[in-house]
């Protein structure tokens, strides 16, 4: 599944490509959907200029001034953003197709987890979204840091990394992110979360945001379906720290890098730099 760096990757591309065109038409080829397309989408975006691309958490946000197109990638799906001279037939996994003035925006997912919604301005803030409104804070905002993150430790009695994939106290720190962050830290990913006192948290909160930051500026991680917007793949998981390298020697003290499984997911950690 894409995480917040993919997802973000996927973001900036399609800002860069996608934002200031008007839509000429909605083609949607499958509906069936994590919840389906709603049916009325080429109604809604005929004609209207694409104002912006913004994410919260793993949902991108295409603005469109009197309302919002919220998509999710879910397991396995893509935005490619084609331009007319590049526009080829669709697949059997091409679902939708935004036909923009110049390109066309393509969503293509075999699982079909994902999800594209219409949120009309009329309802309110697309951030008062049921989908939105309760995740937690974005974890490269400047609102996020040690002090935030050990307030609301306080009150969770569980392990620390199923604490991170929750999204209750910060969003988009997936799965390979979660134990790379923990790594970074020198924290065993099974430590009860109300028991890591400020200054871990404080350095956990550095290394979620070092990571991040790493993983967005590698292309993100090139694993199962995710590709940007422009077709490219990830380099992330090439360098990764502890994830998937399990048996192989931490790349820090050389002891072999364990696994075990953490609400049906696996954790990789290093039993020496995270005691």
């Amino acid at each position: 599944m894409p995480e917040l760096p993919e997802v973000e990757i996927v973001r900036r591309g399609l800002e860069s490509r996608a934002r200031g065109r008007r839509v000429r038409a909605v083609r949607v080829r499958e509906a069936r959907l994590r919840w389906p397309v709603p049916d009325a989408l080429d109604r809604y975006l005929a004609g209207a200029e694409l104002r912006a691309v913004e994410r919260r958490g793993k949902y991108l946000l295409f603005d469109f001034g009197h309302g919002t197109l919220l998509a999710h990638l879910g397991m396995s799906g893509n935005f490619r953003f084609l331009g007319d001279g590049l526009l080829e037939a669709p697949g059997r996994h091409d679902h939708v197709d935004v036909e923009f003035e110049h390109g066309t925006l393509r969503y293509r997912d075999p699982r079909r987890f994902g999800a594209m919604l219409w949120h009309p301005s009329t309802q309110g803030p697309v951030l008062a979204h049921p989908l939105l409104a309760s995740l937690g804070v974005e974890p490269l905002s400047d609102a996020f840091d040690g002090a935030l993150l050990h307030r609301a430790m306080r009150s969770r009695g569980g392990a620390i990394k199923p604490v991170l994939l929750a999204g209750g106290v910060v969003v988009g720190v997936g799965n390979i992110y979660a134990s790379e962050s923990l790594f970074r830290a020198g924290i065993r990913p099974t430590t009860v979360a109300q028991r890591i006192g400020p200054a871990r948290c404080d350095r956990l909160a550095r290394a979620i945001r070092e990571t991040l930051d790493e993983a967005i500026e590698r292309g993100g991680s090139t694993l199962r379906d995710f590709v940007s917007s422009d077709g490219a793949a990830g380099c992330y998981q090439a360098a990764s720290l502890v994830y998937a390298r399990a048996g192989e020697p931490c790349r820090v003290c050389g002891t072999a890098v364990r696994t075990i499984r953490q609400q049906q997911r696996s954790t990789y950690w290093c039993p020496r730099c995270q005691r």
